[in-house]
């Protein structure tokens, strides 16, 4: 919102930088939603902007909501800190275009799958720990696909759905899911088959998104288990998006995925 009251007021990010006294990276921070806004500030900018006191109540109270925790802090002897700030940001956006090369994407993960995945990649976790990671995953499911729920783009390449992740069974659960989960009006489901031959995304996954009003997607992520990398440069988004093009013209459509994923569960 702040970013688009600054468009439409004319300013540049500089202009807003310099009236509130913070370095331009900081203003971008903001309004990207990964640094939170001091209210003092917000008042700031809204006098820049010219905006009524109706606009500013309401920024206003973003702001305070802004500071308090999020619900992911119950979760915070399991959540990093650089996932925190991804989980706030994938709870705004309106689209979400993804690409997996291994794992099926967090969002339509099954209870097994989930735990298979911690205990492969925390092989000295325990059994609560493993519990909590589940917990946290389909927590933000159920968020994610509450009131109105972004658009997922999911593509996602043939090795995901023939890698058996836990036991046959245990994967048979995940794969009806997938079909069943591509059936959602929020969801578009795509496998990538191994005779699409070599294509940019092979270089590894990523995720980007869009937010309200934007004109177009606001960053790229890429993700290790170290920590997210926020690419937001406006050639980064470009080559992200040509990788987007290029997934679909690869990709089998959404029923021809529905028959792959039915065809190898069967198989197991």
């Amino acid at each position: 919102m702040l970013r688009q009251l600054r468009v439409d007021a004319g300013k540049s990010r500089k202009d807003a930088a310099e009236w509130i006294g913070v370095a331009e990276p900081t203003l971008s921070k903001i309004e990207l939603g990964r640094q939170a806004i001091k209210q003092p500030h917000v008042r700031l900018l809204c006098q820049l902007y010219d905006l009524d006191a109706g606009t500013l109540d309401n920024l206003l109270r973003l702001a305070r909501e802004s500071e308090q925790r999020g619900w992911w802090a119950a979760y915070r002897d399991t959540v990093p800190d650089w996932f925190k700030q991804f989980v706030s940001l994938e709870a705004d956006a309106v689209d979400i275009w993804e690409y997996e090369n291994e794992f099926v994407p967090g969002q339509l993960q099954t209870a097994a799958y989930i735990a298979a995945i911690s205990r492969a990649v925390r092989p000295h976790a325990d059994d609560s720990e493993v519990a909590r990671s589940v917990e946290l995953r389909q927590e933000r499911q159920t968020r994610l696909g509450a009131v109105s729920p972004p658009h997922l783009h999911l593509y996602i390449s043939e090795a995901v759905v023939r890698h058996v992740v836990g036991s046959a069974d245990a994967m048979r659960e995940q794969l009806e899911h997938l079909v069943d989960s591509s059936k959602l009006d929020y969801v578009t489901l795509r496998v990538v088959p191994f005779g699409a031959g070599a294509y940019a995304a092979m270089a590894g996954p990523f995720i980007m998104m869009q937010f309200p009003e934007e004109p177009r997607p606001a960053f790229s992520y890429v993700e290790n288990d170290r920590g997210g990398v926020y690419q937001e440069d406006p050639g980064d988004i470009e080559r992200y998006t040509l990788m987007v093009r290029q997934l679909d013209e690869l990709a089998l459509s959404e029923d021809e995925t529905r028959e792959l994923i039915k065809q190898v569960s069967k198989a197991l």
